[in-house]
């Protein structure tokens, strides 16, 4: 498992416990705390499961409204808790987050959600976030990262032609 797979998984389990406790911000560096040692005492992930943990309860109601417009037959308090926050995780990468790019952004949530999630859950992340991700490109609404690794293959293919 990778040092950023497993900073993830840390951060949804987190996310996870603070939805199911009805997301007491008191109590979040505690849940956090409690997940590093319980799952990868001795890592030092750099900070990140903190900025993904933060990022997303910053910005879960962004989040959320994010979810119910690109899964509008799921009401966000029927989606189960844990697909919740790994679209909640996922979406964050794949729109905030200006160092992740949205293919790693998409397949770590759905890596996740297969992980963690019920039998469709992969599926489930895989079109909500798909959906997503096609509404930025068609609106040209791309993050910097992605836009530097289109202009890199655009480079690349035209000095192989």
């Amino acid at each position: 498992m990778s040092n950023r797979h497993l900073s993830r998984t840390i951060a949804l389990q987190s996310l996870y416990q603070w939805d199911f406790l009805g997301m007491p911000e008191e109590k979040l560096p505690e849940i956090i705390a409690f997940n590093r040692d319980e799952f990868a005492p001795k890592f030092d992930d750099e900070g990140f499961v903190d900025e993904l943990v933060n990022g997303v309860k910053e910005h879960y109601l962004e989040l959320d409204e994010v979810i119910i417009r690109f899964a509008p037959n799921w009401p966000i308090e029927s989606i189960t808790v844990i697909d919740r926050n790994v679209l909640r995780l996922g979406i964050y990468e794949l729109k905030i987050s200006e160092r992740i790019p949205a293919k790693v952004a998409i397949n770590e949530a759905i890596e996740l959600a297969k992980g963690f999630g019920g039998q469709a859950s992969g599926r489930f992340v895989n079109g909500v976030l798909g959906a997503i991700y096609k509404d930025m490109v068609t609106r040209g609404d791309m993050k910097d990262v992605d836009k530097q690794k289109i202009e890199a293959l655009k480079e690349e293919e035209e000095l192989t032609n």
